[in-house]
Protein backbone atom coordinates (compact mmCIF):
# COMPACT_ATOMS: atom_id res chain seq x y z
CA UNK A 1 0.00 0.00 0.00
CA UNK A 2 0.71 3.40 -0.88
CA UNK A 3 0.90 6.55 1.53
CA UNK A 4 -2.48 7.68 0.21
CA UNK A 5 -3.74 4.12 0.60
CA UNK A 6 -3.08 4.31 4.47
CA UNK A 7 -4.30 7.94 4.28
CA UNK A 8 -7.42 7.10 2.75
CA UNK A 9 -8.47 4.28 5.61
CA UNK A 10 -8.01 7.60 8.17
CA UNK A 11 -10.10 9.22 6.23
CA UNK A 12 -13.05 6.59 6.21
CA UNK A 13 -12.70 6.82 10.08
CA UNK A 14 -12.64 10.81 9.80
CA UNK A 15 -16.10 10.26 8.05
CA UNK A 16 -17.63 7.57 10.54
CA UNK A 17 -16.59 10.71 13.41
CA UNK A 18 -18.53 12.88 11.33
CA UNK A 19 -21.37 10.96 11.29
CA UNK A 20 -21.23 10.66 14.66
CA UNK A 21 -21.26 14.57 15.08
CA UNK A 22 -17.30 14.74 16.34
CA UNK A 23 -15.19 16.50 14.88
CA UNK A 24 -14.15 14.88 11.48
CA UNK A 25 -10.22 13.14 12.60
CA UNK A 26 -9.20 9.68 11.80
CA UNK A 27 -5.82 7.67 12.71
CA UNK A 28 -4.30 4.69 11.49
CA UNK A 29 -1.06 2.95 12.50
CA UNK A 30 1.26 1.14 10.54
CA UNK A 31 3.40 -2.06 10.84
CA UNK A 32 5.38 -4.00 8.25
CA UNK A 33 2.55 -2.79 6.07
CA UNK A 34 -0.37 -3.77 8.32
CA UNK A 35 -2.46 -1.26 10.03
CA UNK A 36 -2.53 -2.41 13.85
CA UNK A 37 -4.16 0.94 15.05
CA UNK A 38 -7.51 2.59 14.70
CA UNK A 39 -9.12 5.83 15.66
CA UNK A 40 -11.25 8.45 15.11
CA UNK A 41 -12.27 11.34 17.21
CA UNK A 42 -14.48 10.31 20.19
CA UNK A 43 -14.74 13.59 22.68
CA UNK A 44 -18.56 14.41 22.54
CA UNK A 45 -18.90 10.94 22.88
CA UNK A 46 -16.47 10.00 25.53
CA UNK A 47 -16.93 13.45 26.83
CA UNK A 48 -13.22 13.07 27.25
CA UNK A 49 -10.79 15.76 26.23
CA UNK A 50 -8.14 13.09 25.58
CA UNK A 51 -10.49 10.93 23.29
CA UNK A 52 -8.66 12.00 20.22
CA UNK A 53 -8.18 9.57 17.21
CA UNK A 54 -4.31 9.53 17.61
CA UNK A 55 -4.66 8.01 21.16
CA UNK A 56 -7.11 5.58 20.08
CA UNK A 57 -5.15 4.39 17.53
CA UNK A 58 -2.17 4.19 19.60
CA UNK A 59 -4.10 2.19 22.55
CA UNK A 60 -5.01 -0.08 19.89
CA UNK A 61 -1.52 -0.10 18.03
CA UNK A 62 -0.16 -0.87 21.81
CA UNK A 63 -2.45 -4.39 22.32
CA UNK A 64 -1.45 -5.30 19.21
CA UNK A 65 2.11 -4.44 19.48
CA UNK A 66 2.17 -5.91 22.80
CA UNK A 67 4.17 -3.01 24.10
CA UNK A 68 3.92 0.64 24.83
CA UNK A 69 6.98 1.06 21.85
CA UNK A 70 5.90 1.84 18.44
CA UNK A 71 9.07 2.45 17.03
CA UNK A 72 8.61 0.41 14.33
CA UNK A 73 5.44 2.21 13.07
CA UNK A 74 4.22 4.63 11.01
CA UNK A 75 0.93 6.81 11.96
CA UNK A 76 -1.58 8.15 9.64
CA UNK A 77 -3.81 10.97 10.70
CA UNK A 78 -6.07 13.38 8.83
CA UNK A 79 -5.23 16.50 10.33
CA UNK A 80 -2.13 17.75 12.18
CA UNK A 81 -1.56 16.23 15.51
CA UNK A 82 -2.18 18.60 18.64
CA UNK A 83 0.28 19.01 21.49
CA UNK A 84 -1.52 16.02 23.39
CA UNK A 85 -1.41 13.64 20.77
CA UNK A 86 2.31 14.61 19.97
CA UNK A 87 3.23 14.09 23.12
CA UNK A 88 1.81 10.69 22.65
CA UNK A 89 3.51 10.29 19.72
CA UNK A 90 6.76 11.18 21.42
CA UNK A 91 6.41 8.51 24.07
CA UNK A 92 5.50 5.98 22.02
CA UNK A 93 8.60 6.51 19.72
CA UNK A 94 6.47 6.33 16.59
CA UNK A 95 8.78 6.25 13.69
CA UNK A 96 7.17 8.90 11.22
CA UNK A 97 4.07 10.50 10.95
CA UNK A 98 2.42 11.25 7.80
CA UNK A 99 -0.80 14.15 8.45
CA UNK A 100 -3.21 15.90 5.67
CA UNK A 101 -3.66 19.18 7.12
CA UNK A 102 -2.67 21.60 8.78
CA UNK A 103 -3.99 22.68 12.41
CA UNK A 104 -3.77 26.74 12.99
CA UNK A 105 -5.36 26.48 16.19
CA UNK A 106 -4.06 23.59 17.79
CA UNK A 107 -1.53 22.02 15.52
CA UNK A 108 2.05 20.88 17.07
CA UNK A 109 3.61 19.67 14.11
CA UNK A 110 4.24 22.91 12.47
CA UNK A 111 0.49 24.77 12.70
CA UNK A 112 1.14 26.95 15.94
CA UNK A 113 4.67 24.84 17.18
CA UNK A 114 6.27 21.79 15.67
CA UNK A 115 7.15 19.42 18.95
CA UNK A 116 8.99 16.84 16.87
CA UNK A 117 11.91 19.59 16.23
CA UNK A 118 12.87 20.33 20.40
CA UNK A 119 15.00 18.37 22.10
CA UNK A 120 13.77 15.05 23.01
CA UNK A 121 15.44 11.61 22.50
CA UNK A 122 13.59 10.31 19.49
CA UNK A 123 11.76 12.69 16.52
CA UNK A 124 9.65 11.23 14.20
CA UNK A 125 9.92 12.01 10.70
CA UNK A 126 6.86 14.08 9.34
CA UNK A 127 5.45 14.25 6.11
CA UNK A 128 2.25 16.85 5.76
CA UNK A 129 -0.44 17.63 3.10
CA UNK A 130 -0.92 14.11 2.22
CA UNK A 131 -4.68 13.99 0.66
CA UNK A 132 -4.88 17.13 1.90
CA UNK A 133 -7.54 18.29 -0.30
CA UNK A 134 -9.81 15.08 0.99
CA UNK A 135 -8.90 15.88 4.28
CA UNK A 136 -9.85 19.24 4.06
CA UNK A 137 -13.02 18.64 2.71
CA UNK A 138 -14.43 16.66 5.05
CA UNK A 139 -13.81 19.19 7.88
CA UNK A 140 -15.22 21.93 5.68
CA UNK A 141 -18.28 19.42 5.27
CA UNK A 142 -18.66 19.01 9.11
CA UNK A 143 -18.29 23.10 9.84
CA UNK A 144 -20.49 23.98 7.42
CA UNK A 145 -23.03 21.29 8.17
CA UNK A 146 -22.96 22.26 12.03
CA UNK A 147 -23.03 26.06 11.83
CA UNK A 148 -25.80 25.62 9.49
CA UNK A 149 -26.61 27.46 5.60
CA UNK A 150 -25.34 30.91 5.64
CA UNK A 151 -26.99 33.97 5.13
CA UNK A 152 -24.04 35.13 2.58
CA UNK A 153 -23.98 34.34 -1.13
Amino acid sequence: MEHEDYMRQALVLAREAAAAGEVPVGCVIVRDGRIIGRGRNRREERRSAAAHAEMEAIGQANLAAGSWRLEDCSLYVTMEPCPMCAGAILNARIRQVFYGVRDPAFGACGGVTNLFMEGFPHSPALVGGILAGECQAVLTEFFRTLRGPSDTP
